[in-house]
């Protein structure tokens, strides 16, 4: 029976983060961001240009510029590079605006958050800091069962996650680093 058959979409490809350590954090610009390039003596070709949903820019010598997943000063050197064809030892300076960065590099809370969302990494930022930000847990939540969902050597490992003892308790032995890339899941309760 043709009907009864279902078409089932692949997973999501498991993409981690650039940054394994809260200690080794640099912010890598993403689409949507603002991105200033500064041309030191070489005002024509300076300007602020919006990253692509494809990761890349265009300026006015140069198009289609990969940007997505670099820090200023590597997507610095890298226009350098390019516009040494054009200019005789450029001098780059790259400043970024908007802060909205690669997926990867979000943090994402689901479920019974009072408002769910994907939200900027932010060094150093930790569980307590994530909740604030998403405005804490609905009456509905059962936030003793929340997981964490972290992407280690190329692997999705889940961590559970004591939300009702740091959020309602102060219990501050529940607070745990947040790295660029987690999911924080927090369910239902079932009464």
């Amino acid at each position: 029976m043709i009907g009864c058959s279902t078409n089932r979409l692949p997973t999501a490809t498991v993409k981690p983060s650039a940054i394994a350590s809260v200690d080794d954090y640099q912010y890598l610009i993403g689409p949507g961001d603002s991105v200033n390039i500064f041309v030191w003596r070489n005002p024509e070709v300076s300007g602020s240009f919006m990253v692509r949903p494809d990761g890349m820019i265009t300026t006015s010598l140069v198009e289609d510029i990969p940007v997505s997943g670099k820090t200023p000063t590597q997507l610095a050197r890298e226009i350098e590079v390019v516009l040494g064809q054009y200019i005789k030892s450029p001098i780059v300076t790259v400043s970024v605006g908007g802060f909205v960065g690669p997926f990867t590099e979000q943090v994402r809370v689901i479920g019974e958050a009072s408002n769910p969302m994907a939200v900027n990494y932010r060094q150093n930022m930790t569980l307590l800091d994530l909740m604030i930000q998403v405005g804490g847990l609905t009456e509905f939540a059962n936030g003793n069962s929340a997981v964490l969902v972290r992407v280690i050597n190329g692997v999705q490992t889940e961590f559970e996650l004591e939300l009702d003892d740091l959020i309602k308790q102060g219990d501050i032995s529940a607070n745990v680093d947040i790295l660029p890339g987690d999911i924080i899941i927090i369910p239902e309760d079932w009464f």
